[in-house]
């Protein structure tokens, strides 16, 4: 895509089962970050910027994106709720990540390099995790990054010291909801 390079909203690992140790001290944080995401991802649409959404397969090798957000959406409580908020639509991207970061062995660099992309928005889960993960592998491919406060999840020990990791280090911009369309915007004048 020529022209002005796009931000894009990339959701981390927002659809699963959270059927994972500590999974229960993370669902209400995963609830409200959905809800946050979903606000977002409305407001990209609207401006016909990218969503993409980077997921780990969670050892279901056979099954592609859309089998996982189905069995996202058959697992009772948040895992239901979050896949009701964040179903995606058609003209949002997907990929399955084997490990931690969305650039480890996904097309994620070339999906993002076809879209004109150079800013990434980033919300999603594990925050001390995949998140951070995903964060610095960006950065080290020269991606502006920035980290929606409200739009992550982790474990309630770790968030504080996770984001001062990604603001400390450099590796990502830490910011409001409220403030990110804004700072997304910069990159698309």
């Amino acid at each position: 895509m020529a022209g002005r390079p796009l931000p894009a909203l990339l959701m981390v690992d927002m659809i699963g089962m959270l059927d994972f140790p500590d999974a229960g001290l993370m669902a209400p944080s995963a609830v409200r970050a959905a809800r946050a995401l979903n606000a977002l991802r409305e407001r990209f649409h609207r401006r016909g910027w990218p969503v993409v959404y980077a997921n780990d397969n969670f050892a279901h090798w056979q099954s592609d994106f859309r089998e996982l957000v189905a069995m996202a959406s058959a697992t009772p409580g948040a895992p239901q709720r979050i896949a009701g908020l964040l179903e995606p639509g058609p003209d949002d991207y997907f990929v399955l990540k084997p490990k931690h970061s969305a650039f480890l062995d996904t097309a994620l660099p070339v999906l993002l390099a076809k879209l004109g992309v150079r800013r990434l928005l980033l919300g999603g889960m594990a925050l001390e995790a995949c998140v951070t993960a995903t964060a610095v592998d960006a950065n080290a491919r020269e991606y502006e990054v920035a980290v929606v406060r409200e739009g992550v999840a982790g474990r309630p020990a770790l968030r504080a010291a996770a984001f001062k990791v990604l603001s400390g280090s450099g590796t990502a911009t830490v910011l409001a909801a409220d403030r990110a369309v804004a700072w997304c915007a910069r990159a698309a004048r």
